[in-house]
């Protein structure tokens, strides 16, 4: 079950899946709860051993989706002071991961957020 369960899991990752998509694929049709117990490590650990890791975080993925969303509503609206704080809140909390994955290995040390070469990196 636990080899099935990785294949399963490998098979939607090939799919375009993130690792939140999948456990809920896993959790809503395949009645897996959690992952973990069955397979003693997490989504993003088996994918990363089968070579399938993304090539940034997806917490941060997220975050320069986020960033990038509220550029592009700046960008027609300048006098939105409120969305202002927020997008620069976002981009402290992607330095700060950042930081954290550099530590970690998990991102490359000179990497640097940006934000204008941040609609290349989201892809």
């Amino acid at each position: 079950d636990k080899k099935e369960l990785e294949d399963l899991i490998v098979s939607l990752a090939q799919d375009g899946n993130s690792t939140a998509i999948i456990g809920t694929i896993l959790r809503d049709q395949h009645a897996v709860p959690d992952v973990r117990l069955v397979t003693g490590e997490r989504i993003s650990q088996t994918l990363a051993r089968n070579g399938i890791s993304p090539r940034y975080p997806e917490d941060m993925m997220n975050l320069m989706r986020r960033a990038l969303s509220l550029i592009d509503h700046l960008a027609g609206n300048r006098k939105d002071l409120h969305n202002r704080r927020q997008l620069e809140l976002c981009e402290s909390k992607i330095r700060r991961l950042a930081r954290y994955y550099k530590s970690n290995g998990q991102l490359d040390e000179n990497w640097a957020y940006k934000r204008d070469q941040l609609r290349l990196m989201v892809e």
